[in-house]
């Protein structure tokens, strides 16, 4: 698609705008995107990203002592466990299926986690000596999945989440720590519906859980009692609205919820439980969530993402007012399971990363309002100076719809329209691309490609209408926000429009594939991973619950037939132009394998440039180690030969 720089410059200029909302994003000159120079920038290399660790849900122990969390270490996603004051961690359990969900019994002296098998999210429940020792599998059922275990005050029992594989619904179930029998609390019936994980009442006698939508556009508190199972709605409403339990206070009388204020926007409110009565802390048209309650509650905590760069809030209680605690832009939220405060309430666990800096878990002082890194993930060849950052851009869509995007440019780089970029669409389509230290953008930017990452319509981050803007038209008006990236890219005066390659997984991989049929001159090469070919064959195969999540975007398979076919890119999948590399893990239940051989046989089949590698013991994305090294150096083998010609 030939499209005129001068052009979207103007478009680009139009009226500038403040940035108190989504809808009043400052639109970006693409003129004034930059390449910095740097001394000695080099490709970063593929094993010093993935031996970089991935590291995530940290847990205090009971005494404050110790912190427990997943990470890959050695390559796959096991538990660890650091003291809290610093020093070398400890691997407390090893397996090569991930591990996570981890909780301390109240006593100290158990860890319970999640685990699947393969990568095909059938979870089972273990538990593991806080000291170490043998792993014991608890709920040992191939065909039901078991997920959340939060103890009860007591340690007598675990709240969790129980799916059956062949169901489209999760329920709160109650296992019993000294049997190990569980016993359902809900049974929902309603198959475009399920319930959240449990938190329980510091009685220990109810626990409060979220009902959602399969859609994620409507969501109810219940309070359940533990005894009989009676359940009882503490929002109800008329029509879509969502409110979203995030913690119980210590004395019982309120929840933190977020919840929609009008235009769909996620704010923080309190509950009162007797009374019902809503008490709001924020007031804001970005998406603010909820956090927890202090031990003695009188504080609790928040975050607000705002276009994809989200900050973390200290809130008083009696107040309800927050301050943004001191660390640095990018990335940052809170960790623990069931609380990021400390025993005392004097320390908090927080996880920071950016666009530079890998994910690691901190511990900050409330007090002295100081945080202290804990873990130290990247190895040392990655220091920031050799990472080309963020920047956040806002650029007009076909329609005029404002779309927010990341942008990264290469050191050193020359504007003169010769080099090539790759458009990166995300997963969901109910997600968000936000300032995340992604490793496959790092592989691509060292390497001289500019990328870009669009939020485009779809998304979350930006109100439920923006959210609700593709259903029922799926590839459409989200995949022309896509091609205005790759506009805004050609507009910037770096890149050759006939050196823009596009690459997603999931629905990203989906997007990947709509956009070389649906638009087949824009693009000269195309990674796609895990992606969808055919929406009626996807609801054949899928996940029980996607099934009805895919519902909710495209309608009834049979009266909407015709829109199942105009968003499938099978209809369009034989214009395709650009060179096509697929990459699919065999266990994949969101995204199964039927859906990439679909892919290659209809692009063999039709004369065209396709090259496949499949996985055997990966899900819906990789996890381990030398199949992200893998899949990332067959990417980069790709662009470099379709974009840059190497051979």
């Amino acid at each position: 698609m030939k499209f005129s720089r001068l052009a979207f410059v103007l478009v680009c200029a139009m009226a500038a705008f403040g940035s108190d909302s989504p809808d009043t994003r400052e639109i970006t000159d693409p003129q004034t995107i930059a390449s910095l120079p740097a001394m000695g920038a080099a490709p970063i290399p593929v094993d010093d990203l993935f031996y970089t660790r991935s590291i995530g849900g940290g847990a205090w122990s009971p005494d404050g002592k110790e912190i427990v969390f997943t990470t890959n270490l050695t390559g796959r996603n096991n538990l660890w466990k650091v003291s809290a004051i610093g020093g070398w961690p400890i691997q407390l359990s090893q397996s090569d299926d991930r591990q996570s969900g981890a909780a301390w019994s109240p006593d100290g002296k158990w860890i319970v986690f999640e685990s699947d098998h393969g990568g095909a999210e059938i979870y089972d429940l273990f538990v593991i000596p806080s000291n170490g020792g043998e792993v014991v599998n608890l709920t040992n059922t191939p065909e039901i999945s078991e997920t959340s275990p939060e103890w009860s005050p007591d340690g007598k029992l675990l709240a969790i989440q129980y799916k059956p594989k062949t169901s489209p619904t999760t329920d709160v179930a109650v296992m019993d720590w000294s049997t190990h029998a569980v016993r359902n609390l809900t049974n929902e019936k309603t198959e475009d519906h399920l319930w959240n994980s449990g938190m329980w009442s510091p009685d220990g006698k109810f626990i409060y859980s979220t009902r959602f939508s399969a859609g994620f556009t409507d969501a109810d508190v219940y309070r359940i009692d533990v005894a009989t199972g009676e359940k009882e709605n503490l929002t109800p409403h008329e029509g879509e609205r969502r409110t979203i339990l995030s913690s119980v206070s210590p004395d019982g009388r309120t929840l933190l919820i977020s919840a929609d204020r009008p235009g769909g926007y996620l704010n923080v409110a309190e509950i009162d439980v007797a009374t019902k009565k809503l008490t709001w802390v924020t007031d804001l048209k970005w998406e603010a969530n909820a956090g927890d309650y202090s031990p003695d509650g009188k504080q609790f905590t928040y975050t607000v993402n705002e276009d994809g760069r989200v900050d973390a809030y200290l809130a008083d209680s009696a107040l309800h007012h927050g301050s943004k605690i001191n660390l640095e832009p990018g990335l940052n939220s809170y960790s623990g399971n069931p609380s990021p405060f400390a025993r005392l309430g004097t320390r908090l666990l927080v996880e920071h990363q950016s666009s530079t800096q890998p994910a690691d878990l901190w511990i900050y002082d409330i007090a002295n309002r100081e945080p202290r890194q804990l873990t130290f993930s990247a190895i040392a060849s990655l220091t920031a100076a050799k990472i080309p950052p963020s920047q956040l851009v806002h650029y007009r869509s076909s329609d005029g719809k404002i779309i927010s995007a990341f942008v990264w440019v290469p050191f050193n780089l020359k504007r003169d329209g010769s080099n090539p970029a790759i458009v990166l669409p995300h997963g969901g389509p109910t997600g968000q691309t936000t300032d995340y230290f992604n490793r496959t953008v790092i592989a691509l930017v060292t390497r001289g490609y500019i990328c870009i990452a669009p939020n485009v319509r779809g998304s979350t981050g930006y109100g439920m209408d923006f959210q609700k803007a593709n259903v029922k038209d799926l590839g459409g008006g989200d995949l022309q926000d896509e091609v205005y990236g790759a506009k805004f890219m050609e507009a910037t005066g770096y890149v050759d429009p006939k050196k823009i390659g596009i690459t997603g997984g999931s629905y990203g991989g989906y997007m990947t594939l709509m956009a070389i049929g649906k638009t087949p001159d824009v693009w000269a090469a195309a990674v796609e991973e895990y992606g969808i070919i055919n929406w009626l064959t996807m609801l054949q195969h899928e996940d029980p619950f996607l099934q009805q999540y895919e519902k909710s975007l495209l309608g009834d398979p049979e009266k909407d037939r015709a829109i199942y076919d105009a968003d499938s890119p099978l209809t369009y999948i034989k214009n395709a132009k650009a060179p096509l590399l697929v990459l699919q893990g065999d266990n994949d239940i969101r995204v199964p394998k039927e859906e990439a051989e679909q892919v290659v046989k209809t692009l063999q089949d039709a004369g065209k440039s396709v090259d496949a590698h499949y996985y055997s013991n990966e899900g819906h994305g990789f996890a381990k180690r030398e199949n992200q090294i893998d899949a990332i150096r067959r990417t980069i083998d790709w662009f470099d030969r379709y974009l840059k010609g190497a051979k």
